[in-house]
């Protein structure tokens, strides 16, 4: 879930500084073409999203498929600091047998190198089912801030599944957007689908990021990939 910066053009040569892995050197390209600006501090509703690309923190949408495949999106255009896109697909989780989410007002945050994390609104997750984790595990992230951790309750058939969810109570300036919303991590659930496509789930089990066939690599948690 770390997030950093970008510029439109350049080789992507990033390396965490102990010399451990390089990105693919390809060039990132500016958005020429993109969803509409819906709403972001600073931002004029309608504006191009190219600017977003390189200052991060915005909110673009993304509509529903209505009947055509979406256009493959390379995570290597994404950009840093991260953008945000507020997604009406319809967004499913699902865990033994039970609904856990369900909506078509999620918000996508993209990251160079990483596949989307999609954040559910959370008036349409079931939150009953969620408790906060006892464990108290606590991340930074540079650009949203502290992430709260959340264990899917256990029943008299199955043990809880701690950490399943995570969200950010008090997200930092620019990221303000994603507060009272939830992120499931798809390889912890039963499923999780976007427009009735199944999820695949980024590896690593750290970042979250949800694979779906719109979205192309090579992906950051990967072996060999902790520097990208």
């Amino acid at each position: 879930m770390q997030i950093g910066a970008s510029a439109a053009v350049a080789v992507l040569t990033a390396s965490d500084g102990r010399g451990r892995g390089r990105p693919p050197a390809r060039p990132l390209r500016p958005r020429t073409r993109g969803p509409r600006v819906i709403g972001s501090p600073g931002q004029t509703p309608g504006r191009s999203t190219e600017g977003l690309d390189r200052a991060g923190g915005g909110v673009v949408s993304k509509a529903s498929g209505e009947g055509h495949r979406s256009p493959k999106e390379s995570v290597w255009d994404y950009p840093r600091p991260p953008r945000i896109e507020a997604d009406t697909r319809h967004v499913v989780v699902r865990h033994r047998g039970v609904t856990l989410a369900d909506s078509h007002r999620c918000l996508r945050v993209l990251e160079t190198s990483h596949p989307p994390t999609f954040y559910v609104p959370r008036s349409d997750v079931r939150v009953a089912l969620l408790s906060v984790s006892e464990g108290r595990r606590r991340s930074v992230c540079e650009w949203k801030g502290v992430a709260t951790y959340w264990t899917l309750r256990g029943t008299a058939d199955h043990p809880p599944v701690p950490d399943a969810a995570w969200s950010y109570e008090e997200p930092r300036p620019g990221y303000e957007a994603i507060a009272g919303h939830i992120a499931f991590y798809p390889e912890l659930v039963e499923g999780c689908t976007v427009d009735g496509e199944a999820v695949r789930a980024q590896a690593g089990g750290f970042y979250g990021g949800w694979i779906t066939d719109e979205v192309t690599g090579p992906f950051k948690g990967e072996p060999g990939t902790l520097g990208w």
